[in-house]
């Protein structure tokens, strides 16, 4: 059984930042793809953005020059570093991994509050 677990999420001034991390445990050994989306109340699942296992990546564009995604491959882990926060990127944040098997996983969700 595969599961992401999520960490870093909290309540932060418009400006901050903050960090999301995101690991894998259990039986998946080659991730693909891995990704951040945020859901904010009321509206549909957005992705963020995205790191693919070589490095690529590719961020929407309301966070491109904000956000960082990075990812380490020996500890199934992809992070969010996210700065100059804004009260609209207050959302819940979750993780997505996929393997090489096409077969998708996604964390819990983690919540990021951005006060103004």
């Amino acid at each position: 059984q595969v599961q992401l677990v999520e960490s870093g999420g909290g309540l932060v001034q418009a400006g901050g930042s903050l960090r999301l991390s995101c690991a894998a445990s259990g039986s998946i050994f080659s991730i693909n793809v891995m990704s951040w989306y945020r859901q904010a109340p009321g509206k549909q699942r957005e992705l963020v953005a995205t790191i693919t296992s070589r490095g690529s990546t590719n961020y929407a564009d309301s966070v491109k020059g904000r956000f960082t995604i990075s990812r380490d491959n020996a500890k199934k882990a992809v992070h969010l570093q996210m700065n100059s926060l804004k009260p609209e990127d207050t959302s819940v944040y979750y993780c997505y991994m996929m393997s090489y098997g096409s077969i998708p996983y996604w964390g819990q969700g983690t919540q990021v509050t951005v006060s103004s």
